[in-house]
């Protein structure tokens, strides 16, 4: 919050921060827009960022103050890409052919993807996120493990079983995770 004030900052933007082993944080980096990841703040919080970035660049203040801000649960997010894991992570364009994607209590998607439509090959490969937000977080795994086993995209290649293998590994779902983990389990 001082980083945003010292530099007279006004608007959304993300403050990252790495923490260790011994709980010592470290900077990573600002980014001065709304974070791809904001779906999760906007379920733990109830706050509607965007909303709220509008409100701000058209000259409101916020709606609320930091004290005013209280999380409960829990919440993860998968980021569905059209991408093949088995080549690098190769982009997959091509065509939709039928879509089925999850709901229900708990499970939000962000997309504009729908069945027939065709992924260009020159943009980010994300076509989904999928946010399932729990009381705690075994609930908000179980609820993505889920959501994960729901969805049929046809046609293309996509991250689906590799999200869904990172969701279920034993390791991942006791919290035991460090940035090393896809290299050591998922090589």
């Amino acid at each position: 919050m001082r980083a945003a004030k010292a530099a007279h900052y006004e608007s959304a933007g993300t403050i990252e921060f790495l923490l260790d082993k011994d709980k010592n944080y470290y900077f990573m980096e600002m980014n001065t827009r709304i974070q791809v990841e904001h779906g999760v703040t906007e379920m733990v919080t109830g706050i509607d960022l965007i909303k709220e970035q509008i409100f701000i660049a058209a000259g409101e203040k916020l709606h609320f103050k930091q004290k005013d801000i209280h999380i409960t649960g829990h919440a993860i997010e998968c980021r569905i890409n059209a991408e093949n894991p088995e080549k690098n992570f190769m982009p997959c364009p091509g065509k939709i052919e039928f879509l089925y994607l999850p709901g229900g209590n708990g499970i939000r998607v962000d997309t504009a993807i729908f069945a027939g439509y065709q992924i260009p090959p020159n943009y980010d490969s994300m076509i989904a996120k999928i946010i399932a937000f729990g009381k705690d977080r075994k609930d908000a795994i179980d609820k993505m493990r889920s959501a994960l086993g729901e969805v049929n995209v046809d046609g293309i290649i996509t991250n689906l079983d590799y999200q869904y293998d990172i969701i279920t590994h034993p390791v991942f779902c006791e919290g035991d995770v460090t940035t090393g983990f896809l290299e050591e389990y998922f090589k």
